[in-house]
């Protein structure tokens, strides 16, 4: 797979006015990475993508692609395609036409427009449904159109702005693992914005979590879950613990923490809430300094040794899980 078409950010900056929306982040993507933008709203992962796409100006900096600098260039000139929240369907239009609508407007002639969106809809499993109107479909169907339509360009780079979150929590899972396969398929960039945490995890090859504007942390995605540098990223990728302990502030995830007696526990708790998830039991105890932890045992490892809310227990980890916090 051929270099040329990495995307990098360099001191990439959006202001609103006084506000700073986009506060200089660098970063470089390889041809080919599935990314997930993720962090809180207002973190500034909207803007950033519509940087991309050209449908917010650059206020510093620049977005390079294949080493070209593309901030400044309309959006049909840069090599993106844009697959909206909303998926952006025009209503009175059949799915074949709403596809084939960008070329349409680069004067391409019928009958090679439909049959290039043929083959689209064929990628995404919609050729039986290509005369229907979006209202016809369902939200899974809509989400697959508005995604044909965007690869109709043949785009480098495909973003994805919070492409699943009007999906049901089945759908959208299901869809989840048709975005990777057609990632991998395509071969191209795909840059997708998220707030879900287990979406960006289940996705993605790296993630980049922003917050107040900046890039908190970014890598490839277990080395981000597995070692959070801040107590941010810690708490937002969820399943871990933040725990001021005398020699500083660490993060323990919570399926590394045991229920232990005796000096094996490092820290002694109340137990506030026992939360049966099926597979496993979510402890939360409170800890000293009014902090709050969570356990995460196996279903035989909890009911073997049953505890109770408000029963005085111990917690302990192995040395490795603990990982160090710069704040």
């Amino acid at each position: 797979m051929s270099q040329k078409l990495d995307l990098e950010f360099i001191n990439l900056t959006k202001r609103y006015g006084a506000t700073v929306a986009v506060d200089a982040i660098s970063y470089h993507f390889a041809t080919g990475t599935y990314a997930c933008l993720l962090g809180p709203s207002g973190c500034g992962k909207s803007s950033t993508l519509r940087m991309i796409a050209g449908h917010e100006t650059v206020s510093e900096g620049a977005v390079t692609l294949g080493g070209r600098d593309i901030s400044h260039l309309p959006p049909a000139k840069r090599g993106t395609a844009m697959m909206f929240q909303n998926y952006a369907l025009f209503p009175h239009l059949s799915v074949l036409d709403n596809v084939a609508f960008s070329l349409k407007m680069q004067g391409v002639e019928t009958e090679k427009r439909h049959k290039r969106a043929g083959e689209m809809l064929e990628l995404v499993d919609m050729s039986a449904l290509s005369n229907r109107l979006p209202a016809q479909l369902s939200g899974g169907q809509q989400q697959r159109a508005a995604l044909a339509r965007a690869l109709i360009t043949k785009p480098d780079v495909l973003l994805l702005d919070e492409p699943l979150s009007a999906l049901d929590p089945f759908l959208r899972i299901r869809m989840r693992a048709e975005l990777k396969k057609l990632q991998r398929e395509l071969g191209i960039t795909f840059i997708h914005v998220t707030h879900g945490q287990d979406e960006a995890l289940a996705l993605a090859d790296e993630i980049v979590v922003m917050n107040n504007a900046k890039i908190e942390q970014a890598g490839q995605t277990r080395s981000v879950f597995d070692a959070p540098k801040t107590a941010f990223v810690a708490r937002f990728l969820g399943s871990h613990n933040v725990v001021k302990m005398p020699e500083g502030m660490v993060a323990i995830r919570s399926d590394a923490l045991t229920l232990d007696t005796g000096e094996s526990a490092k820290l002694p708790g109340t137990i506030t809430n026992i939360e049966y998830q099926g597979t496993h039991v979510a402890v939360t105890a409170m800890v000293p300094g009014d902090q709050e932890v969570t356990a995460l045992l196996s279903d035989h490892e909890f009911f073997d040794s049953p505890k109770e809310i408000g029963e005085a227990i111990g917690l302990g980890w192995e040395a490795r899980a603990a990982q160090a916090l710069a704040q």
